[in-house]
Parts: C-alpha cells; structure tokens; sequence
C-alpha cells in the first residue's frame, strides 16, 4: 500500500470521529498527523473525488464525511485509492523476459486481491472504534509546513 493510500485512510479516521459540528481544516487534519499539508492536500482532493468527503469553505466551513465515507468499504476505498495497477511492472522497458510463461504475476494479483478481501468487510467507522478512536480525538500535531 502506497503513503498516499495510508495518509488518506488515517485523515478519513481522524475526520470519522470529529465531534458533531466540528469541521477540521486540511491544515488541522495535517498538523494532527504530523504530515505535510501538501500531501494531504492532494489526499483529501482524491477523498472528494470520491465523494468520500465534502469541503465546504468560509466561516464555518472546513471538512467533513459523506454517508459514503461513513459507510463505504475499507476494501473499495484502498482500490480505488490504489488504482488498478499491477503489483510487478512486467511490461517496463525493457520488458521481464519471463512475463509470457510468469506464474509469478498472476500469484501476486491474487494476493492482492486477497488483501483487498480481507478490508472489505470493515468500514471506517470500524476503524475508529475504542481503542483508537479516543486516540485520534486527542491528537494535536506540531504545525505542518
């Protein structure tokens, strides 16, 4: 699983147990994280893409889930986070001389898809349960650049 996918899914947490009302900003959600807030900038752009999250800006505004982002699949979230790319680039150049007769290839997509198996059942909201929710309520980060 790439960074990206790891930054997005823990500020998709942080966001999950925001109190009712509460509207973080990209800036808060970084700082808690301890990240750059460019990079999660870009993670949250693709959460909206999604409609995983809604921006709302002005007075008031700040961030905030969708029933979707509630609701949605861990598993959907990380492929569609992650793109449908292969887990071994065969057709690079120059190319694996191996990838006509590769059994390798196939052995790691179906690991993959396993792993994404293994998220579909949980939801963010299982994520966010005791113990970790409290945890994440209560993360205050040193300003991000």
């Amino acid at each position: 699983m790439t960074k990206f996918t790891d930054l997005a899914l823990r500020s998709v947490m942080r966001l999950a147990v925001a109190a009712d009302g509460e509207a973080l900003t990209t800036r808060e959600v970084a700082e808690a994280m301890d990240v750059p807030y460019t990079h999660v900038a870009k993670a949250i752009t693709r959460l909206q893409h999604l409609g995983v999250l809604e921006a709302r800006r002005g007075r008031g505004g700040g961030l905030a889930l969708t029933e979707l982002g509630r609701r949605a699949s861990v598993g959907w979230l990380v492929r569609e986070l992650e793109g449908d790319g292969e887990v071994v680039a065969c057709d690079d150049d120059p190319p694996c001389p191996l990838r006509g007769a590769c059994r390798l290839r196939r052995a790691l997509r179906d690991a993959q898809e396993a792993f994404y198996a293994a998220l579909d059942p949980l939801t963010v909201g299982d994520l966010v349960a005791s113990p970790t929710g409290p945890v994440l309520v209560g993360l205050v980060g040193r300003p991000a650049d």
